[in-house]
């Protein structure tokens, strides 16, 4: 049998932004009762009087944060070094027989400066290359015979060791990439390994993400 209860728990669980706000308190819950009464009385198919979706909204969000953010929290006030890098370019191109050979290329042409910064990941029908812009030429050159579908200059990169914990505590990257989404902080890209993570962003934004990375050490 469907209560106001497990009804309401299921709209909010729909909903993961405004789940993560209303673990952290910064709903009015008497507004929100308003804006899903409507389809809280469609789904149980009677009138719901304002009270009791406030109620079950208020044990909702007792119990959201203790199970959604404790262990979350936990883990970022241990986050380690962070590394900014300016005077990136990303490339996008698309794989080809030949690609991973041009890319050997440009390896061998990094080793040579130990100061560029290099990223790169494959997905299933394009590569990504995220390079120091002084090696622009460099990459024209070797990719002149592959297709690029987007160069985007001017970038920032923001590279954050997380503590080995993370991979075992759910919603660890959804917690930082909700902060940045809302700061209005576009990523153009997210790298990756086990215990570390580098996002990219436009040199007008890398300040505000680099604060808001750090903030949440002491949240």
């Amino acid at each position: 049998m469907k209560t106001i209860s497990s009804v309401v728990e299921h709209y909010i669980k729909k909903k993961p932004f405004l789940q993560s706000a209303l673990a952290q308190g910064i709903i009015n819950l008497t507004s929100l009762s308003r804006i899903v009464k409507p389809e809280i009385e469609a789904e149980l198919g009677k009138d719901i009087r304002n009270g009791a979706i406030v109620m079950a909204l208020k044990r909702l969000s007792d119990d959201l944060e203790f199970r959604a953010t404790h262990k979350i929290l936990k883990v970022l006030k241990n986050i380690g070094e962070i590394t900014v890098r300016s005077s990136l370019t990303d490339y996008t191109f698309l794989a080809s027989d030949k690609i991973l050979v041009h890319q050997a290329k440009l390896l061998e042409e990094i080793n040579e400066n130990q100061d560029v910064f290099y990223t790169s990941s494959r997905g299933v029908n394009e590569i990504n290359i995220v390079i120091s812009s002084i090696m622009d030429d460099t990459v024209q050159k070797l990719f002149k015979d592959e297709k690029c579908t987007q160069k985007a200059d001017n970038l920032s990169s923001i590279t954050v060791k997380l503590p080995a914990e993370n991979v075992s505590v759910p919603g660890i990257y959804y917690f930082i990439f909700q902060r940045l989404a809302w700061e209005g902080i576009i990523l153009y890209e997210v790298i990756s390994t086990t215990n570390e993570f580098t996002i990219l962003v436009n040199d007008e934004q890398v300040d505000i993400a680099f604060k808001t990375i750090k903030d949440l050490k002491t949240l």
